[in-house]
């Protein structure tokens, strides 16, 4: 009875971890959503975040726990995971969340924790208990949000500067500053449909391996889904500022054209990638399509040199939660 206790408080902790870790996910990412509307001056940056956060929690109407599933049964074998797994996997994310944060650089919530759980995973056992599938499909996007988000923001841009060629530049931005309340409402029900999902995963695969849960169940109880719902809409109300200064203004200027381009291009990747079940980083998705957008007027009118360093951080962010996982792994061995 002691030992089914003791086991039964590991994972109410580590169950507070992810949470936590899927606050901080919401705070970090927070930029994604709001930036181009706050660095436009659409929405002061309480306003914003409140917007946001709200747009967060409703996506737990609208988008299916593909992306949930994904994470929790599509990434690693789940016989092989157990406590010391999820708390490497949580530990690793969550350092690098805190790094990024604290130096301002946009990176990705997803993929850190993705790389948490290859490196704690590898730690126990090697990469022969990674799901090959699962973790290639997520590799891939780690190059495709972005580039699609280039692409739609670049286009919608030009379909939008020939729609509205003969406008002044007066009337353009008054349409546009109340349409790019609905891109960016869009833009964050996606963010909180993708990532809201990926917590929900974790946990899942937690409650699996502890027994909790049964591993043939369809979706992962109730309070799971609202509980990683309602903390990353916390997390973004309480926001990242270093990043949205980052994400709204140091890659290109945006008026409330180029935001709400942006915007819409983000949300269109992140809608298709939720529906089929791809962890992708709302962090690349939106900086594409900001640099997408920034692009159509001019190569000089984007700051290279600091979406430069922004996609070093990308590629660090899954060899660096990895290894900062694979250590947290075997502390928790050696303590716990």
């Amino acid at each position: 009875m002691e030992a089914v206790q003791a086991s039964l408080w590991v994972v109410i902790l580590l169950v507070v971890l992810a949470l936590a870790f899927d606050f901080m996910n919401g705070f970090h990412d927070a930029a994604n959503s709001i930036a181009t509307v706050v660095s436009t001056g659409v929405l002061k940056p309480t306003t914003a975040v409140l917007f946001a956060a709200f747009f967060n929690l409703v996506a737990i109407l609208v988008f299916h726990l593909s992306v949930a599933a994904t994470i929790g049964k599509g990434i690693v074998q789940p016989g092989v995971v157990d406590t010391h797994i999820v708390f490497g996997a949580l530990i690793g994310a969550s350092a690098w969340n805190v790094v990024t944060w604290y130096y301002g650089i946009p990176s990705s919530s997803s993929h850190a924790l993705i790389g948490g759980i290859v490196g704690a995973v590898i730690a126990k056992t090697g990469a022969g208990s990674l799901i090959g599938a699962g973790i290639w499909k997520t590799v891939l996007f780690i190059f495709v949000s972005p580039i699609m988000g280039f692409l739609l923001g670049s286009l919608m841009m030009v379909l939008v500067s020939n729609l509205f060629r003969r406008a002044t530049p007066s009337r353009v931005d008054r349409w546009f500053r109340r349409l790019q309340l609905i891109s960016a409402g869009a833009y964050s029900l996606g963010h909180g449909g993708n990532d809201a999902q990926k917590t929900i995963g974790i946990i899942w695969l937690l409650l699996i391996s502890a027994g909790y849960t049964a591993a043939g169940d369809a979706n992962p109880p109730i309070w799971v889904i609202i509980a990683c719902y309602f903390c990353i809409a916390m997390g973004t109300m309480f926001g990242g500022w270093r990043i949205v200064r980052t994400m709204g203004q140091r890659i290109t200027k945006l008026r409330p054209v180029g935001g709400f381009c942006a915007e819409t291009g983000g949300a269109i990747t992140l809608f298709l990638a939720t529906a089929l079940g791809i962890p992708v980083s709302t962090t690349h998705t939106i900086t594409g399509a900001i640099v997408g957008v920034g692009s159509t007027h001019r190569a000089s009118a984007v700051r290279w040199g600091v979406a430069g360093n922004i996609i070093w951080a990308w590629i660090f962010t899954i060899p660096a939660s990895a290894f900062v996982a694979a250590i947290a792994y075997w502390v928790s061995l050696q303590f716990f």
